[in-house]
């Protein structure tokens, strides 16, 4: 079965943003502040691809969005950190409705839509566990007979962190997060053009059977200045430095080095 992932790399969509701008040429120029990119940059790098270069099960498709007007020697370095990732595609699209051009694109990446597939949405400075594909086709694998009465269905992986990284390391804090963008999937069947961007993911129990797994760590959600989530006012998440159990732990089920990140963040 052909999973797919979809990630947005500072895409300037029309919406699809909990800050608003009063213009496209207002995002664009948020999106592509330099000191913005860098930091996405250096999460890209330390958290967001390792745990996809240490999948078990590597057979997945990744689609990195980008805008058609992000600067040439930006684009190069994205195109050098994901060189040797045959798993992904880097695809570039002028503004476009959010919701409209992501279903889209998923649509298109189906190699045969009249089969099923699994798809998941992938933030660039999050991470998911090295066994997440693994586990996102086993745990559709358990349930038969639920996939078969149903066009769609979601995996809710909903216990991970949320860690601060920089260059003094990483401090983190377990965190429950139910329906949360970096521990979900879904099931599609085929010869539907459903996909995961049809729905707001905190919403997308209302429209769906879903199987929840609170086992593991599934998930690291990055912490930063520039989360789109944190412009406004939220409630803080307390971390505290990793423990050395716990860098281990993050080395173990997400491929994140906390020596990788001091390095990079150290960079000037």
């Amino acid at each position: 079965m052909q999973v797919i992932g979809l990630c947005r790399f500072s895409y300037p969509a029309i919406g699809g943003f909990q800050v608003e701008h009063d213009s496209i040429e207002e995002r664009i120029a948020f999106l592509y502040g330099e000191a913005r990119l860098e930091e996405r940059f250096r999460l890209f790098e330390t958290v967001a691809l390792p745990c996809l270069r240490a999948q078990t099960d590597p057979d997945f498709d990744l689609i990195v969005v980008i805008g058609d007007s992000l600067p040439a020697h930006h684009e190069a370095r994205l195109r050098d950190l994901v060189a040797g990732m045959p798993q992904v595609r880097i695809e570039k699209h002028p503004p476009m409705p959010q919701r409209a051009v992501m279903k889209d694109i998923l649509n298109k990446a189906r190699r045969d839509p009249d089969k099923p597939c699994l798809q998941f949405r992938y933030d660039d400075d999050d991470a998911v566990s090295v066994d997440f594909i693994e586990r996102l086709r086993g745990t559709i694998s358990d349930c038969p007979g639920l996939v078969a009465r149903h066009r769609s269905v979601a995996v809710d992986f909903n216990m991970g962190y949320a860690a601060e990284f920089g260059a003094n390391g990483i401090s983190a804090a377990e965190i429950h997060r139910p329906y949360f963008v970096a521990g979900l999937g879904m099931y599609v069947r085929g010869g539907t053009k459903l996909t995961i961007m049809n729905f707001a993911h905190e919403k997308i129990l209302r429209f769906m059977p879903t199987i929840t797994l609170s086992d593991a760590p599934m998930f690291v959600r990055g912490l930063h200045s520039s989360n789109d989530s944190r412009q406004k006012r939220v409630k803080p998440i307390p971390v505290t430095p990793l423990t050395v159990a716990q860098v281990a732990e993050f080395e173990a089920r997400f491929a994140i080095s906390e020596a990788d990140v001091r390095q990079v963040f150290s960079a000037t």
